[in-house]
């Protein structure tokens, strides 16, 4: 059991009550500290009286939607949220990022899509109370993401967009930069054309339309990584699908 799970209160929004308490189970036997509730008011009210490090929300619930919550917990607590929904559109998608949540899963995630997603939220929640600790100048929540080091010693800073290996150093552009964000911090995870189009410029195209514009991007960001041997063949696509991150040296 780790310091962080140790420390973490988190909070679990979901009316569907299997959902609810299947989550709940998982996160406590990580060694979390685990609430749930059952719709967007009662989680408002419990933010306001309990200490959370992070929300497990739920897009649509009656009565209030998880947006809808989360826009108002964003003005009273500084816990990280993860959005967590069986209906992803367009509208939800851009309000997600516009609201500076953390992770946006579809149902149903796996345990391990779920956990990987909670720890990495609350290492970046740790990296800002240090930076507030410090006295550090406060930072875009983008810019306090966690390193990712490769057991050859690679190193993804997702936050500079800058990847290292020795003495090679590569720059990423801002579209490169989310595009593998997006990847690395889901890895194994198969990424829709159109969802990564969305994700990565923040609009919707056809089907037909988001592998060609996905295609010069991921060719400069692919030619980029051919200078670390450990993230040459990283990005894999999946032939009329889309991509995935597959990083066998981690």
């Amino acid at each position: 059991m780790s310091a962080i799970s140790q420390k973490a209160n988190i909070l679990v929004v979901d009316d569907e009550p299997v959902t609810r308490q299947s989550l709940t189970d998982i996160l406590r036997l990580e060694g979390y500290a685990v609430a749930s509730v059952a719709n967007g008011q009662a989680a408002i009210q419990y933010v306001r009286t309990h200490h959370v490090d992070l929300v497990i929300m739920d897009l649509r619930m009656p009565g209030m939607t998880g947006l809808e919550a989360i826009a108002v917990i964003s003005q009273i607590s500084d816990a990280e949220i993860i959005l967590l929904t069986a209906y992803g559109s367009t509208e939800s998608a851009v309000e997600a990022l516009r609201l500076r949540i953390h992770d946006y899963l579809f149902k149903p995630a796996s345990p391990s899509q779920v956990l990987a997603s909670v720890r990495r939220g609350l290492e970046r929640r740790q990296a800002k109370l240090r930076q507030k600790l410090t006295g550090a100048e406060a930072v875009a929540p983008e810019e306090a993401l966690p390193l990712v080091t490769l057991k050859d010693g690679t190193v993804i800073d997702l936050s500079r967009r800058v990847i290292r290996s020795g003495d090679v150093v590569t720059y990423l552009t801002p579209a490169e930069g989310r595009l593998m964000r997006i990847l690395v911090e889901s890895p194994g995870r198969v990424f829709l054309h159109r969802e990564l189009v969305l994700l990565v410029q923040g609009y919707e195209v056809a089907q037909n339309e988001a592998p060609e514009i996905l295609r010069p991007l991921v060719s400069r960001l692919r030619h980029k990584l051919e200078r670390h041997p450990s993230l040459a063949r990283a990005i894999v696509s999946i032939r009329g699908t889309g991509y995935v991150y597959d990083v066998k040296d981690k």
